[in-house]
């Protein structure tokens, strides 16, 4: 398991008699440091399958890259974006919508919920994991109870709700997600951010709650989604003038959206001052004259 900042999607390599595989490729930004890690390990063994839970562009974004270095290597997304994948594109992906972006690549076959897949020396479930993200799976391998849970649980909750932001009502399938989670009892948890864990009844918990607080009060997660974005954004560019921020914010569909149900008719910029003084106090970003950093 490779552990990655916040920016990129942990990886997961898997060997044994069924060939290497992949899961989540990470961060396009971060694609020369995936190749890095993954050539680390393999030496000169080949990659033979590349895997993504979903298609966020922070678990995808070094697919085209490893396809490149490694041509016979196979990938299987999960089934409900094959369209998109197929004839690329980038808003339904989700991509142009986050102000994010991930270099075109291909597909072999999906991974089809429901199946069972073997990767090394075991055969792994593959679950649906909608919620966080519509097409999402999680895999699990029931000899070791290890769970590859993605964004749908993190020790200390989950992805933000994109579905919710697009309108689809979407936090009864988070809730349905934790509790086919909870029904396979893993005993450690890799999730797609963070380090491995095992208390995964206290992990649970903290998800449940956070949903709760999420459905009593949505603007919450309009607010959190909202700081999530900025965030990776300055995780993505380290530091940026508040101009330069603005102007990526208002071309973002999915921030002017957020922008325009959390803060009304209040001008674009006020708004946008008020994530960023939020994401100081809490220590993820400083602030000097008009340029924000990350911290």
């Amino acid at each position: 398991m490779l552990e990655r900042g916040w920016l990129s999607s942990n990886n997961i390599l898997i060997q044994g008699e069924a060939g290497t595989a992949l899961i989540d490729s990470s961060y396009h930004t971060h694609a020369p440091q995936t190749l890095a890690l993954v050539q680390n390990v393999l030496k000169d063994q080949p990659l033979d399958l590349l895997i993504n839970t979903h298609l966020h562009s922070d678990h995808c974004g070094g697919n085209a890259a490893l396809q490149a270095a490694y041509p016979q290597v196979r990938t299987l997304i999960p089934p409900g974006q094959a369209g998109d994948v197929r004839n690329w594109n980038p808003y339904a992906l989700s991509y142009t919508p986050t102000g994010q972006h991930c270099p075109r690549f291909g597909f072999d076959g999906v991974l089809q919920p429901g199946a069972d897949l073997r990767l090394g020396d075991a055969l792994w479930q593959i679950h649906a994991a909608p919620g966080h993200d519509s097409h999402s799976v999680v895999l699990f391998e029931p000899q070791s109870r290890c769970l590859i849970s993605a964004d749908a649980l993190w020790q200390r909750g989950f992805g933000v709700v994109f579905p919710e932001l697009d309108g689809e009502g979407a936090f009864d399938e988070v809730a349905a997600t934790l509790d086919v989670i909870e029904a396979l009892h893993p005993s450690v948890v890799i999730p797609g951010h963070g380090t491995p864990f095992t208390d995964v009844a206290q992990a649970l918990t903290v998800a449940r709650q956070r949903l709760v607080s999420f459905v009593a009060s949505p603007r919450k997660h309009i607010q959190y989604a909202a700081k999530v974005m900025l965030k990776f954004k300055l995780l993505e560019a380290q530091r940026i003038t508040r101009a330069d921020l603005l102007a990526w914010a208002q071309g973002t569909p999915y921030l002017a959206h957020l922008f325009a149900q959390q803060f009304g008719g209040a001008p674009f910029a006020q708004g946008l001052d008020a994530l960023v003084s939020q994401l100081v106090r809490s220590g993820a970003a400083t602030t000097q004259a008009t340029v924000v950093f990350n911290a």
